[in-house]
């Protein structure tokens, strides 16, 4: 997709901060003050119309205007006009279970390609990769297939962490990204942690936060430093 504009974020919050307090300069700098069409179908626990009352009253301070698609008529048509596609976090496979029962995937594909900005964290973020094959959330539902967005070659892990609390015998991320590897050795993994994001401008990404990332990929852990140019996984083969 050499028009994409895309802001891919790992998370809403970074530690302690409010909500979306991390994400709001690069949140900006994409939208100017550009009308969002925001998608909350991750949030389960919360009422789609609620969702997005809680994003708009985030982004107001930015002059930014949101707009759910919950509300719209017409979804498809209004993924059409949107000026800005915006897709929030929460449940991976709710939201990509949604997005294929209103018949999204395509036009999200065809509007993003046709150079509208998209921007989303954790969930949102996951689905833009390959497939939701390395999200980290359970599956509360069966979407019709695991094949996600495909706005990049390459899987994404939101939220990545290795950290393994004491007394935990469970799989730690970095054991079951192996396990993806083993099955996938070809198909590189970007794992982003909190607080960092990739923002890509037609054929340039650019990692942006203040700790290290990582790309898995063929049984090998590769580490991204902040503000590192990591265009050559657009050009990524799966």
């Amino acid at each position: 997709m050499n028009s994409a504009q895309l802001l891919l974020l790992s998370s809403s919050r970074a530690g302690e901060s409010d909500y979306l307090a991390p994400c709001l300069e690069p949140i900006a700098n994409l939208c100017e003050t550009r009308k969002v069409l925001f998608i909350p179908y991750a949030g389960v626990t919360m009422p789609y119309a609620d969702y997005t009352a809680k994003v708009a009253a985030a982004l107001k301070p930015r002059n930014i205007h949101v707009a759910g698609i919950e509300a719209a008529a017409d979804p498809v048509r209004a993924i059409a006009e949107a000026e800005v596609i915006m897709v929030g976090g929460g449940n991976t496979f709710h939201l990509l279970q949604q997005l294929y029962h209103f018949n999204l995937i395509a036009p999200i594909q065809a509007a993003v390609s046709r150079g509208t900005p998209y921007i989303g964290w954790s969930a949102g973020s996951n689905i833009a990769g390959l497939s939701i094959r390395t999200t980290n959330d359970m599956p509360i539902i069966e979407p019709p297939s695991f094949a996600a967005l495909k706005l990049v070659p390459f899987q994404l892990n939101p939220h990545y962490t290795d950290y393994q609390p004491p007394g935990f015998h469970g799989e730690t991320r970095d054991q079951r990204l192996a396990e993806f590897m083993v099955l996938e050795p070809t198909t590189p993994v970007v794992a982003i942690p909190e607080g960092t994001a990739f923002r890509v401008s037609k054929q340039t990404m650019t990692y942006q936060g203040n700790t290290p990332g990582f790309v898995f990929l063929n049984g090998q852990k590769l580490k991204l430093s902040p503000q590192q140019d990591c265009s050559q996984w657009l050009k990524a083969s799966n």
